[in-house]
């Protein structure tokens, strides 16, 4: 991508793919996938759908300062979870309003299939008509996504990903950008509820203010996960989320050709080595990149950072 210049839509969709973070993705067999995908576009849309009936009705309470819930979360998740479970009753399923009953394990001891569900991801521009929100669902084993949409009620954009058969918007396969420099990167950063100026978050935005393009923090991890996915984005990450906020958009970017990587990894002798790393989905920190090298400057420039953090 030259300096200056934006992409054109077809580009957008079809930029160079590179190869996909191993650990990330998992093929599985098609007839199943299908069927999974199928009820999962269907619940999200079903809770997008909620959302904008709720819109200007809502009563908002707040979790914790700064945690906004509101009852647009938890008609959306209920709707969900009546698609997912009444479809495949014997999934389990984990919610960020409520975890319906089950003890989830993710990792290797995770070997039940679990619907990890966010409702409403980026309450608080909800709350405040900003227009960056999103459903975010993901259908797991272990740390292993296998089927994934993030739809955005507002936009009207379905991202969809299956585990070794691609990813897609409204039907059209999605590439991430393929940058390769950090100055040429438009990127996303997210804080947590309550960062303290002395926080390896603030320190690594302050490191990147200067390097990057520009900078962005669209208060929703799902949504910036599925525009990186889609080439509107360079970079993102996130040294404190949840299973739900991630779960979907992993695999996005995955199927997209991105990479994946943790913060505490040793940098990598070469950028072929980036973006090999499983991120465990019990507490998932991590560096998304639109390719190897983009991911491997980034490593290199968060170690301090992540040294000094623990």
């Amino acid at each position: 991508m030259s300096p200056g210049r934006a992409l054109g839509e077809h580009e957008l969709y079809s930029a160079t793919r590179v190869p996909h973070a191993r650990g990330v993705t998992t093929t599985v067999p098609k007839s199943e996938s299908d069927h999974w995908l199928e009820t999962c576009e269907r619940a999200a849309k079903a809770g997008g759908q909620v959302l904008r009936e709720w819109i200007g009705k809502f009563g908002v309470e707040n979790k914790g300062p700064r945690d906004l819930v509101t009852e647009a979360d938890r008609a959306s998740q209920r709707t969900i979870r009546e698609i997912l479970l009444g479809t495949h009753p014997d999934h389990r399923f984990v919610g960020e309003e409520g975890e319906d009953g089950h003890a989830v394990t993710f990792g290797e001891g995770g070997a039940s299939l679990t619907w990890v569900v966010d409702p409403l991801d980026g309450t608080t521009n909800y709350v405040h008509g900003y227009p960056a929100y999103c459903v975010s669902i993901a259908l797991v084993r272990g740390d292993r996504p296998l089927v994934a949409t993030v739809y955005d009620p507002v936009a009207d954009e379905c991202f969809n990903a299956v585990a070794g058969n691609g990813a897609r918007c409204n039907g059209r396969t999605l590439r991430v950008s393929g940058t390769t420099e950090l100055a040429e990167s438009l990127v996303a950063v997210s804080f947590p509820a309550h960062p303290s100026v002395e926080s390896a978050a603030v320190a690594d935005f302050l490191s990147i203010l200067s390097r990057a393009r520009s900078v962005r923090r669209s208060g929703s991890s799902a949504l910036n996960l599925a525009w990186l996915a889609c080439g509107r984005l360079d970079a993102f990450w996130a040294r404190q989320i949840q299973s739900w906020d991630v779960a979907a958009g992993f695999l996005l970017v995955a199927e997209a050709g991105g990479a994946i990587g943790r913060f505490e990894s040793p940098p990598p002798s070469t950028p072929a080595e980036a973006g090999q790393d499983a991120i465990p989905l019990a507490r998932p920190a991590f560096i998304a990149a639109s390719s190897r090298p983009l991911l491997a400057t980034l490593q290199h420039l968060f170690a301090a950072n992540t040294n000094d953090a623990g």
